[in-house]
């Protein structure tokens, strides 16, 4: 069983910067990959960012160049440096491990921008 905890949500002023973290437990964490989602009320939950195990990346157009994933492998842990951030970026990131093509999602944490 593959449990994924996020972490470093908060409030934030427009242009500043937050770093999420993602811890993963259970499985083969290197071979998963690995995915930032972000849900507001009302809306589709949106895919942010992608990192496969080879560290091969993907990026929502909405945070491409402000964005950055990033995996540390052995430390079983994915991390999400946002940058410049807007408003519009106010949502609740969620963190989803894909172990063998099943997908493993965790509580996520919510992230405030202020304008």
């Amino acid at each position: 069983q593959v449990r994924v905890v996020e972490s470093g949500g908060g409030l934030v002023q427009a242009g500043g910067s937050l770093r999420l973290s993602c811890a993963a437990s259970g499985g083969i964490f290197s071979i998963m990959v690995m995915e930032w989602y972000r849900q507001t009320p009302g809306k589709q939950r949106e895919l942010v960012a992608t990192i496969t195990r080879g560290g091969s990346t993907n990026y929502a157009d909405s945070v491409k160049g402000r964005f950055t994933i990033s995996r540390d492998n052995a430390k079983r842990m994915v991390y999400l440096q946002m940058n410049s951030l807007k408003p519009e970026d106010t949502a609740v990131y969620v963190c989803n491990a894909v172990n063998f093509g099943v997908p493993y999602w965790g509580q996520g944490t919510q992230v405030t921008v202020s304008s």
